[in-house]
């Protein structure tokens, strides 16, 4: 595995109160194993069920775990923008709130980083019903027309950045979209980008959100921007 001196784990909320305990305590397991400088940044983005207050007990508790609010729902890529800018460590590993990706992938994704600045993931399988698979098979392949990339499954939620790429490159999308803009700009900058495969745990609480409507067209609307910027 990569030696590293320090590392973020961060995680955006909105409708996660059953995952998020889980997922403190996981992370906490994963990185304390790693011999390294950790800090876990979480962002309530505006959550109707109030999810980061039960990470507030941990906070208190930890001073490397820290939890941040948004006093309304900003969006998905908002929440994660808030997150980037708060993490202060060397490599930053982002990751969704619901528990759907598994933290024990970033030893993976750390071992994959020695020559990366980037490392996303596709999921080997999709375990969604056939409307979420077909959305996002005509969602990636538009992706790789429209950008010439060749990735397989751009906006999954876990994926390893360096700080250093962080600090260069400046996120705009508040969607959904904020991870296939994340990867697409930073192989257009010249930082190497790598894509590794994963299995995924599909909710058992909720639906997905990227799906809704209101999200769909919210994506659609920051990949068009981002194709006429460029």
């Amino acid at each position: 595995m990569k030696k590293i001196k320090s590392i973020s784990l961060m995680f955006p909320l909105y409708k996660d109160k059953n995952t998020v305990e889980f997922m403190i305590e996981k992370s906490r397991k994963v990185l304390k194993k790693l011999n390294a400088n950790y800090e876990i940044i979480i962002v309530d983005d505006g959550c109707p069920q109030h999810s980061g207050k039960l990470a507030l007990k941990y906070a208190k508790r930890f001073s490397n775990i820290k939890i941040f609010f948004h006093k309304k729902n900003l969006g998905y890529g908002a929440a994660l923008k808030t997150g980037l800018k708060k993490c202060k460590n060397d490599w930053i590993f982002m990751i969704d709130g619901d528990a759907e990706y598994s933290v024990d992938d970033l030893p993976r994704l750390l071992k994959a980083s020695k020559n990366y600045d980037l490392v996303i993931t596709y999921r080997y399988k999709k375990k969604y019903n056939t409307y979420r698979i077909i959305i996002s098979w005509v969602y990636n392949a538009i992706l790789r027309l429209m950008f010439n990339i060749k990735f397989r499954d751009i906006s999954t939620g876990s994926r390893l950045v360096s700080k250093k790429l962080i600090r260069n490159i400046k996120l705009k999308s508040n969607s959904p979209f904020v991870g296939a803009e994340l990867a697409i700009k930073a192989g257009q900058n010249g930082y190497k980008v790598c894509e590794i495969g994963i299995n995924t745990y599909p909710r058992t609480f909720r639906a997905g959100s990227s799906v809704s409507l209101k999200n769909i067209l919210l994506t659609l609307k920051d990949m068009l921007l981002l194709f006429v910027r460029i």
